[in-house]
């Protein structure tokens, strides 16, 4: 089992940006990528953005593409993400994410350790 946990979230101004970080313990040599998902009120947990170990794969969701980049600090165990341009609808929580298996898709299903959460605020 992998334990995670998320920071740096917080209230930022529409066109403002914030870096998201998630510390990762215990069996982290097992896993195949991590992923970032996010929540708002009232709505499902969506997928952000992903990346994979091997061969630095990226995938992001249409609505952050171009604004948000996924990256990692090996020497850390730690996942990152930069969100630039932020916009209100990106409020919510965001959550990082170890998969269950061997690959990384974009269904919150696929994965089976999830961190507390942050939560961004974006103001308009």
């Amino acid at each position: 089992q992998v334990q995670l946990v998320e920071s740096g979230g917080g209230l930022v101004q529409a066109g403002g940006s914030l870096r998201l970080s998630c510390t990762a313990s215990g069996r982290t040599f097992g896993t195949y990528g991590m992923a970032w998902f996010r929540q708002a009120p009232g709505k499902e947990r969506e997928f952000v953005a992903a990346l994979t170990w091997s061969v630095g794969y990226t995938n992001y969701a249409d609505s952050v593409k171009d604004r948000f980049t996924i990256s990692r600090d090996n020497a850390k165990n730690t996942l990152y993400l930069q969100m630039n341009n932020l916009k209100h609808e990106d409020t919510a929580i965001y959550y990082c994410a170890a998969p269950k298996r061997l690959y990384i898709s974009t269904d919150p299903a696929d994965f089976g350790s999830w961190g507390q959460g942050t939560q961004v605020t974006v103001s308009s």
